[in-house]
């Protein structure tokens, strides 16, 4: 269509990576995910190589690392697009959720979830988590525009970050019901906050659980979006002799720690 959301219609969830197990430098056990993305595949210049690295530390936490380098200027913006359920099953919504985002602004988007250029405040509006609030608390208040384009929470915000670069606390759920904690640590200026809108019973997951209506959310780590199309915003271009990295904690914890 109009863009290239999800790196378009053959996207890197389509593709088929080598793996390969190995160690961390700490010694935690990891994955390390390579693909070569050849130019011109989805209309990208430059053959770009990536290697997704996830591994698993004593304390609980999931750590996703990226690398990327290509012969071609080129652009990146990788992210993990993983569904979180903190109740365990899909039985149970993620509405009761309680969501932090250590954000102060948001990038607002025009009706087809493209953003717009701006960064505007969240305060006073139902997408400010700097404290915490249930997801489904104010979801339905889709007589604000950016609920009602993204029928629900569709949207980047934009992190406050002690220094752009440094990895920091991004968000935080919690579930009541199951005192499970996830706190996400980036190094990225972005996070997306997808509140599982579009899921409708249809996909089954493991143990056979349906992914019910807003049964998952995503908290995806990146550059905001449609950076290309906007000189304010961080830029996504990869340029030969430069190496592109990320990195990403999702750490896990439980009121009984």
């Amino acid at each position: 269509g109009e863009n290239h959301l999800h790196g378009g219609p053959g996207g890197f969830e389509c593709r088929v990576w080598d793996a390969r197990e190995t160690t961390t430098p700490e010694g935690n056990p990891a994955v390390a995910m390579s693909y070569r993305s050849a130019d011109g595949e989805e209309g990208y210049p430059g053959n770009l190589d990536i290697t997704v690295t996830y591994s698993l530390t004593p304390d609980n936490g999931l750590v996703i690392d990226y690398e990327a380098t290509t012969d071609a200027p080129t652009i990146v913006n990788p992210t993990s697009h993983v569904y979180y359920n903190l109740h365990g099953t899909t039985e149970h919504s993620t509405d009761s959720h309680l969501l932090t985002i250590h954000a102060s602004g948001f990038t607002p988007t025009d009706a087809g979830l493209i953003p717009t250029g701006e960064i505007l405040p969240v305060e006073g509006t139902p997408l400010d988590f700097r404290t915490p609030h249930a997801i489904g608390e104010r979801i339905g208040q889709t007589d604000y525009e950016p609920l009602a384009f993204g029928n629900g929470y569709d949207h980047n915000w934009a992190l406050d970050k002690p220094e752009a670069g440094t990895v920091s606390l991004a968000a935080e759920a919690y579930e009541p019901a199951t005192g499970i904690r996830m706190k996400i640590y980036t190094d990225q200026p972005g996070l997306q906050f997808y509140a599982g809108q579009g899921m409708d019973g249809k996909e089954v997951g493991k143990r056979g659980d349906r992914h019910n209506f807003r049964s998952g959310i995503a908290l995806e780590t990146q550059n905001f979006p449609d950076a290309p199309n906007h000189d304010n915003f961080p830029s996504s271009v990869l340029r030969p002799g430069e190496t592109y990295t990320q990195h990403t904690v999702y750490a896990f914890e439980t009121d009984e720690q």
